[in-house]
């Protein structure tokens, strides 16, 4: 099976009032710490969506250190950076499966994004979510049966609709560290605390 990651960070931040992608933790950036996870994961493509502030972002990494390419239309929503992540895969490296996660998670690592692909190949599920709170969501993998859906997706609509929609054939795994993201400042204080 090959795998895909697609990194979301084309988001304007607002709450925050700077790029959250910029933001530090542990001497590192939240994007920093997601392109870390991803390229440590054992997937064979990765692919990182940016949008607003792209200029600014592209300057805190190594352009070489992943693929990286602008959502021109960042301010429809997430589903717009889904999408031109997905068209990218399936143009150059046809997958036959696509974890998406976030730059806002700072708890996310290679682990958990390798448990997913684990989880997928142990009870060949079309989806895996990660579950916290009393929810899941992202990271989460879309086998290729489900393609045709995130390209459909509209405005801020996330993969989670699509897994709500198909949860008969999804599975979760536990990863409580999952509801940690960060959208304000204090997020970011009760984080470095």
């Amino acid at each position: 099976m090959k795998t895909g990651i697609i990194i979301l960070a084309a988001g304007e931040s607002t709450r925050l009032g700077y790029p959250k992608q910029i933001a530090k933790y542990k001497e590192k950036t939240l994007l920093q710490l997601a392109i870390d996870a991803a390229n440590d994961a054992k997937v064979d493509k990765r692919v990182l969506v940016l949008g607003a502030n792209r200029d600014e972002i592209k300057k805190t990494f190594p352009g070489a250190s992943i693929p990286n390419i602008p959502n021109q239309h960042f301010e429809k929503g997430m589903s717009s950076s889904i999408k031109v992540g997905l068209e990218y895969m399936l143009k150059f490296d046809k997958p036959d499966q696509v974890i998406i996660m976030l730059c806002d998670q700072p708890f996310v690592d290679a682990k958990i994004l390798n448990k997913l692909i684990a989880t997928q190949k142990k009870e060949e599920k079309g989806i895996v979510a990660c579950a916290y709170s009393k929810t899941f969501g992202v990271p989460i993998l879309f086998g290729k049966a489900y393609f045709k859906e995130l390209m459909e997706l509209k405005g801020d609509e996330g993969a989670k609709k699509i897994a709500m929609a198909h949860e008969d054939d999804m599975i979760t795994v536990a990863f409580p560290k999952g509801k940690v993201d960060i959208d304000t400042e204090e997020d970011l204080r009760d984080l470095n605390l």
